[in-house]
């Protein structure tokens, strides 16, 4: 997997995670806002992967 493909799935996955965990907190869904948490730290991890990798 190439360092552009692991940052742009890094951002996708904090970005839906950002996303879930919002509309969970507006929802009052906390099933909904621990999904989102698992999504955006999901996307740090592979983050941190393609840090790694420079």
């Amino acid at each position: 997997m190439s360092n552009l493909s692991d940052k742009v799935k890094s951002t996708v996955n904090k970005v839906k995670g950002e996303t879930k965990d919002q509309v969970g907190n507006a929802k009052n869904d906390p099933n909904l806002q621990a999904e989102g948490k698992l999504d955006k730290l999901k996307g740090e991890v592979q983050e941190g992967i393609g840090k790694l990798r420079d």
